[in-house]
């Protein structure tokens, strides 16, 4: 493409995946320091002072926040679609406090991911993550706020209930009838992971989708780096490089969500591995971008 990348997508990075450890007043400074980025997820900070500042940064920064509360599920393992009620509840009120975690730094929303499921209870658990999700929204609406459900895999790693594209487009339309300030957000790292592709999945939730991610997954087992762990492009044995980043932009063009009006957030969860440093890795990221936007057909 001879026209920017930023024409139509706000490219932003995931600051607790792309600075993994680091303090995160100084990962979101470097972030907001470079000119690269139009926005930046970030999730809980725990200490007050470090709020207040990362707060201030942001507003400072001009760049567009977002809110990732899917740690908040993941390190309690909390179920959002958990048959015994109470723990359900549990998911649901860290969620409601996600919201207005989101509205203090400045996002507009939060993203979320389904909990674990079995088999012979995939049903109530539908049902379950439908009410949680219902009752974000309701929440969520009253400050002009939206929420996203982030597709992941569902046999692999994260095991989550949503799950493949067509349950998700399943859900996302059970969603819509009552909210529309839900969304759904995809992953080009978790497509390996469902046994889908690009085309089949932006083509069966195009109505829904309203975040997108980039990455790179490894899901050849045992292979370092195995299942839903965002290696760096180029990782050994992993399923995504240049080829599959520049599908992935063919299939957002021909779908039509390139919206120079409206962009649609775009970012990154690359995750460096073991002692690399999450410099180069960034930078490695910008350099596969790059080099696929530039082979994409105008």
């Amino acid at each position: 493409m001879r026209e920017s990348i930023h024409k139509y997508f706000q490219v932003g990075t995931i600051q607790f995946m792309s600075y993994a450890g680091l303090d995160p007043l100084e990962s979101i400074k470097k972030i907001a320091c470079d000119d690269f980025f139009d926005a930046i997820e970030i999730t809980k900070i725990e200490d007050e002072e470090k709020r207040a500042k990362a707060k201030k940064m942001l507003e400072e920064s001009g760049l567009k926040v977002c809110y990732g509360a899917q740690p908040r599920l993941l390190g309690p393992k909390l179920n959002p679609n958990a048959i015994d009620e109470a723990e359900r509840k549990k998911a649901e009120d860290t969620l409601l406090e996600a919201i207005d975690d989101a509205e203090y730094f400045g996002a507009k929303g939060i993203a979320f991911l389904a909990g674990k499921w079995e088999e012979e209870t995939k049903e109530e658990a539908y049902a379950q993550l439908l009410k949680t999700t219902r009752n974000v929204c309701d929440y969520a609406a009253t400050k002009g706020m939206t929420v996203n459900l982030e597709v992941f895999d569902f046999d692999m790693d994260k095991a989550a209930l949503i799950g493949p594209a067509p349950l998700a487009a399943r859900f996302a339309a059970d969603m819509r009838t009552s909210h529309s300030n839900f969304g759904l957000m995809v992953d080009l790292s978790h497509f390996p992971t469902t046994y889908e592709t690009a085309r089949f999945v932006i083509r069966t939730l195009r109505p829904y989708i309203s975040h997108f991610h980039i990455g790179n997954a490894v899901v050849k087992e045992g292979y370092e780096a195995y299942g839903d762990q965002h290696p760096r492009f180029g990782f050994p044995n992993s399923a995504n490089s240049t080829e599959e980043l520049l599908e992935f932009f063919r299939v957002l063009k021909e779908e039509g969500f390139f919206d120079a009006r409206d962009p649609y957030v775009l970012s990154f969860e690359v995750k460096p591995w073991k002692d690399e440093d999450p410099d180069i890795i960034l930078a490695n990221t910008k350099r596969v971008i790059n080099r696929a936007w530039a082979l994409l057909e105008d």
